[in-house]
Order: C-alpha cells, then sequence, then structure tokens
C-alpha cells in the first residue's frame, strides 16, 4: 500500500528540456489545491544528497511557464546508483517530512526513483527529455520544442549550402536515439538521414547519392546526422575528398535543448504535473506518466526502464519515399 501523501517533493534530472517549468508549475499548484505542501530540491539527485531543499509555494512559480531550463536545476548523479546511497536519500526524505516525490527526467532519473520506491517513498516519474528516448510514451517534454528548433537551424543552413551548391551534414542531438534526425529530415525535405537504429555504416552509398543529384541539377545535398553516429567533420572531409564537392559539417549542439517551449510542451507538461499529483492521491506509485493513443496513462517504471523503443518505421519508410530512395 501506498504511504499517506502529505508532502510532495519535486525535482528535475538529468539532461534539462524545454517544458521542464511548466511541469513544476503545475505539480506545486495542483497540490496546494488538493491541501498539500510541496517542497523543491535543487539540482536533481545530487541536490536531494546535499538536502537542497525548500519549500514552495503558489508564488514560487509564477511566471515560469514560458521560461526554458528548469528552476530547480539539473545535475547527474552517479553516486546515486549505489543502494546505502540510495537508503540516505530516502531518509533526507523523510527528515524533511517528504513523503512522496516527482521525478521529471529521462531513463536515468527513472530508475533512481524506483530504487526510492523501494525505500518506501511515493514516487511518480514524468518524461522529460528532448531525446524521445523513453519507452511506453508517445511524447517527452522538450521534443517539440527540440526539434523545431533544429528544424530551424537546418533550414537556414541549406540557404547558405545552396548559395554555395555545397553538401551540408547536420548534426542534431538526440544521444543513441534517432528522434530528431528523423524528424528533422522529413521536415526539413533532407536529402539523406543518418540514424542510429538503422545506419549501416555504407558511406558510399551516400556518395553515390550526392553524385547522382548533383549530375541531375541538384544545387545541394543536405544531410542530417544523429548525435549517435556523430563524427560528422571527419565525414565531412571524406565525402568532399570523394565527391570533389565542397562539403561542411554543423553541428547544432546545446542549442537545441534551450529556448522558449512550444505551446504542445507547456500545455502537455502542465497536464503531466497535474496528472502526477492526482494520481499520487489515488494511491499510485512506481509508475511514470506516458502519452500514448491519445491518452495519459500511469505505467510501471519496472515496464518503461526494461523495455526498448524504435523509431516507427513507417515515418522512416515515408522518408526513404519522399527523399528519393528507391
Amino acid at each position: 500500500m501506498a504511504n499517506e501523501v502529505k508532502t510532495i517533493g519535486v525535482l528535475t534530472s538529468g539532461g534539462d528540456a524545454p517544458g521542464m517549468n511548466a511541469a513544476i508549475r503545475a505539480v506545486v499548484r495542483t497540490a496546494i489545491a488538493k491541501g498539500l505542501e510541496v517542497k523543491g530540491i535543487r539540482r536533481g539527485y545530487a541536490g536531494l544528497l546535499n538536502e537542497e531543499i525548500f519549500d514552495m509555494d503558489y508564488r514560487s512559480v509564477s511566471d515560469i511557464i514560458q521560461r526554458g531550463g528548469t528552476i530547480l536545476y539539473t545535475a547527474r548523479c552517479e553516486e546515486f546508483k549505489h543502494l546505502k546511497v540510495q537508503e540516505r536519500a530516502a531518509e533526507i526524505l523523510r527528515k524533511h517530512g517528504i513523503d512522496s516525490l516527482v521525478v521529471i527526467g529521462g531513463d536515468g532519473s527513472y530508475r533512481g526513483a524506483e530504487a526510492l520506491t523501494r525505500q518506501g517513498i511515493n514516487t511518480i516519474g514524468i518524461p522529460g527529455t528532448i531525446d524521445l528516448d523513453i519507452n511506453c510514451t508517445d511524447y517527452t517534454i522538450g521534443f517539440d520544442t527540440a526539434v523545431n528548433t533544429a528544424m530551424e537551424a537546418i533550414d537556414r543552413v541549406r540557404d547558405t549550402s545552396t548559395s554555395h551548391e555545397r553538401c551540408s551534414i547536420i548534426e542534431v542531438m538526440g544521444r543513441s536515439a534517432g528522434y530528431i534526425a528523423l524528424w528533422c529530415g522529413l521536415a526539413n525535405g533532407a536529402e539523406d538521414v543518418l540514424l542510429p537504429e538503422r545506419y549501416d555504416n555504407n558511406e558510399q552509398e551516400i556518395i553515390n547519392r550526392i553524385i547522382d543529384h548533383r549530375n541531375k541539377g541538384k544545387a545541394h545535398h543536405i544531410i542530417i546526422n544523429a548525435e549517435g553516429i556523430g563524427h560528422s567533420a571527419s565525414m565531412a572531409k571524406r565525402i568532399e575528398a570523394s565527391t570533389g564537392i565542397e562539403t561542411r559539417a554543423t553541428i547544432l549542439g546545446y542549442m537545441q535543448r534551450g529556448g522558449t517551449p512550444t505551446c504542445k510542451d507547456r500545455v502537455y507538461a502542465s497536464i503531466m504535473g497535474a496528472k502526477a499529483v492526482e494520481l499520487l492521491l489515488a494511491g499510485e506509485r512506481n509508475c511514470a506518466i506516458c502519452y500514448r493513443d491519445g491518452k495519459y496513462e500511469a505505467v510501471p517504471f519496472e515496464k518503461v526502464v526494461n523495455g526498448s523503443k524504435d523509431i516507427p518505421e513507417d515515418q522512416y519508410r515515408i522518408f526513404q519515399i519522399l527523399s528519393g530512395y528507391r
């Protein structure tokens, strides 16, 4: 049985993502509306171990919904993988009167939350990562903003790539997942997209396509390269040497994590934050909020962190058709 919920703690962990502040705001204000106390924890699990814990009220989350990043800050904490550290974290939460915890982050953050549940703390996870790589959910906070940021940047690179009749390799984030790359491939009308889930390292095939397109009069060639493949600069040198076509690499980097969150990221994050509190009050624990088939659902952490997630095959197939693959 879940413990009675009186005081909720909230933290953000791992990589920051636009929309996290909307989720924090929703957790705080929904909890207060339900008669609960709320405490913020700065710098994720590292901050929890350092007892960076403070009271939050309605005004604590004023004017933050439009801001990127996270007002609670975030950090990674490798030591949290150890049982003794998890036990100490649970004791710290109890010391501060926190019986329930909302964790906003990705897979690693969920593993920490799952561990705290085993220590008697009610935990709920909210998917916060631009990578869209969390199992069991079709949406993660920050992805929509990040992919729109990348799309707009790629449009600008395309303009100069066309003017100089270049080949451009544009590397986007996503860790070992290719969602940002695939969506940008579709949205930007790229000629090639290199995904960790599909790329077979056949660079010669890319070179042949570039030469074929140039012979047919195409002025540019856009390659979207996922972070999980990387090596964009060295790839550009090899392609230029093989084709004789000027080739440049652009790594978009952390600009994709920042900036004003889109409407979708604000709204979905707000709903997930509110539902996290409602689930705790309904006795749910040890689970993550997932968005699937248009519905918000609670899915056990065990299923989320131990499952695997692949890119949608139909989306990849459509990209290949639209980009002229035979």
